[in-house]
């Protein structure tokens, strides 16, 4: 099991129609690819960090995570909407400590 996360800030303000389209967009496409499990949508509320969202989703395995990361509608959403719109972020990719 890969959970995988990014947070993030986009260029959008805060509370805008352009940020609540990025959102529902990326929702929308990315949870239409198989393999996408228990994806979450969160909004940061710590003043401790300055992005203000992470999206969060599970992957079976390391082969359900590659062809997540091939798949054309997740580099055309990347490409298209995550360069331009997203101002900083951080990516993990983390498997279960045992």
């Amino acid at each position: 099991m890969i959970r995988h996360t990014v947070s993030f800030t986009l260029v959008h303000p805060a509370e805008s129609a352009d940020e609540r389209r990025f959102l529902d967009d990326a929702q929308r496409i990315l949870t239409s690819i198989e393999g996408v499990q228990d994806f979450v949508i969160s909004r940061q509320v710590s003043p401790k960090s300055a992005h203000r969202f992470q999206f969060s989703m599970v992957f079976a395995d390391s082969d359900a995570y590659a062809a997540y990361d091939a798949h054309a509608a997740h580099q055309d959403f990347v490409a298209s909407r995550w360069v331009p719109e997203v101002a900083d972020f951080q990516e993990l990719d983390l498997v279960p400590w045992s």
